[in-house]
């Protein structure tokens, strides 16, 4: 057989590339078609995943929308002379790539506020697959699995972080370290949204560092951190869960690091436009499960964050809820894998909803 993954994002690598790797150690064909943005196509060779690349995108908000004709025709063209036998994807571009070549589209889904993508995608696929917590129904094609899509790497079943993490940072056994993620925003579904001012970056980078070393991810490369007390994480992104799994400490306006944070058991503040009352439903499973805090409040990151980072009990409160939550999420590198290799093709949905796996929406 032969696949076909689209990854826009590092996100989508992570997603993916368990499977690819799986997939690959079976003797199937597999190409995956990445973007160069951001660390994408850092993380592609990291982890030695057969790919090309489609196109190039910066992280300002309308770049998307200069490159997009150029993305489609390279991601078509590429496709018809791959000629898969099944794709999967995140969105609308593996959604139109299968309905111009005549191939069967499978699409993992987390985001409810992109309307706009699942619109001109879902008449495209043969199956979405999305979380058990997601606040939509897409239709007949629609399956929820129990778990997010970070399940797909950070599951204990394919998650091993490495000892030697903290050593690569610079810090003690015993040493607090903090990691603050700051979002460029240049996504589609970014567009009108925002986080963290910069100026109060600089606020909060100044008051976590007087608690613990901080270290700072930041999307845009805009901040300037030789005017703070804080270090740039530096290692190479394909890293940053085993950091992330032995931070103290993580406060984002992003939203995936923040669902890793907790199924890393690492306590996590989310503070950006999308927190409120229509906020995200994996966003808010997760607060209600005691593993993130999703604060609109400027005051109230710096105050939780501090209380936090001050509380003795908290490393072993989290990693207690972690264990706890995970144990009733499914390992969704297993079911990316069944889907694609059963020969049932869709009739692997009903043995995987027989498994409990996959639930109709």
């Amino acid at each position: 057989m032969r696949y076909l993954f689209l990854t826009n994002t590092p996100a989508h690598v992570h997603l993916y590339k368990h499977a690819v790797a799986a997939l690959d150690a079976r003797g199937h064909d597999v190409l995956v078609l990445g973007r160069d943005y951001s660390c994408t196509r850092a993380l592609l060779e990291y982890h030695d995943l057969p790919y090309e690349c489609y196109g190039r995108l910066d992280t300002t908000k309308w770049s998307l929308f200069r490159q997009l004709p150029r993305h489609y025709w390279a991601i078509l063209r590429k496709t018809r002379r791959y000629d898969p036998d099944r794709i999967f994807g995140m969105g609308a571009y593996a959604a139109h790539a299968g309905a111009l070549s005549r191939t069967p589209v499978t699409l993992i889904l987390d985001s409810e506020p992109t309307s706009l993508d699942h619109a001109i995608s879902r008449p495209f696929v043969e199956t979405i697959l999305t979380p058990h917590a997601f606040g939509k129904d897409l239709g007949p094609k629609h399956y929820r699995f129990r778990g997010f899509k970070e399940c797909a790497y950070l599951h204990p079943d394919v998650f091993d972080p490495r000892e030697d993490i903290r050593e690569r940072l610079g810090v003690a056994p015993d040493e607090q370290y903090a990691l603050l993620r700051f979002n460029a925003f240049g996504s589609h579904h970014d567009v009108a949204r925002s986080g963290i001012a910069p100026a109060k970056r600089h606020e909060l980078v100044d008051h976590l560092a007087e608690r613990a070393t901080v270290f700072v991810s930041d999307e845009g490369g805009e901040m300037d951190l030789d005017a703070t007390p804080a270090r740039a994480f530096d290692l190479h992104p394909g890293l940053l869960h085993d950091a992330l799994a032995a931070a103290d400490l993580l406060v984002a306006d992003t939203q995936t690091m923040v669902t890793e944070a907790a199924l890393l058991g690492t306590p996590a503040i989310r503070s950006n436009s999308f927190v409120g009352d229509a906020d995200m439903g994996n966003f808010l499973e997760l607060e209600r499960a005691g593993l993130i805090f999703n604060l609109d409040s400027f005051d109230a990151v710096i105050e939780r964050a501090l209380t936090l980072l001050a509380d003795d009990s908290v490393a072993e409160t989290w990693q207690r809820r972690r264990e706890r939550y995970m144990d009733d999420t499914v390992n969704l590198t297993e079911v990316i894998v069944e889907l694609a290799t059963d020969p049932q093709g869709p009739g692997a949905l009903d043995s995987l909803s027989r498994d409990r796996a996959l639930m109709r929406a």
